[in-house]
């Protein structure tokens, strides 16, 4: 199956998943609001944990900005509720276990650790304006300073 890639200006994929709650999300319950998206490769890892807490950590500001952060990653929705309950996430973490929405975003693909190539979630940050259009795509993500990296391109 090709790979979607998409651009900036491409309207979002519709998402609909469960969260760490199991409380059904749709990415169109957040239409008229900015929308960081932000796909990431698995719960309770160092990289992962890193991003997850900075986005925690700037949380009030982004959201006092008119952002909205929601992560996404393949693990399961007890992975995702221990995960948000260990470091106090205070966004929604969506469920994606039969990988839809990494396919439908173009971020599941090849990746390679320590010389051995596998099948995983590239590490990718969407940002979505209230219209549900992709206004920016961070494919080179800086973990601990992920919300940041959001801002410099957002001018805020």
């Amino acid at each position: 199956m090709p790979m979607t890639k998409l651009n900036v200006g491409d309207k979002a994929p519709a998402i609909t998943a469960k969260n760490q709650q199991g409380e059904t999300v749709s990415l169109a319950d957040y239409l008229g609001k900015k929308v960081i998206l932000y796909f990431y490769p698995k719960d309770n890892t160092p990289g992962c944990t890193a991003e997850a807490c900075n986005f925690r950590d700037n949380y009030q500001s982004l959201v006092a900005d008119g952002l909205e952060v929601i992560g996404v990653s393949v693990n399961t929705e007890r992975s995702h509720r221990n995960f948000a309950t260990k470091f106090d996430l205070p966004f929604q973490l969506l469920v994606d276990t039969d990988q839809k929405i990494v396919n439908d975003y173009g971020v599941w693909g090849e990746k390679t650790m320590f010389g051995k190539k596998y099948m995983g979630t590239k590490r990718t940050t969407f940002i979505i304006d209230e219209q549900g259009i992709i206004t920016h795509i961070i494919d080179k993500v800086n973990n601990e300073q992920a919300s940041q990296q959001v801002r410099e391109l957002l001018g805020n």
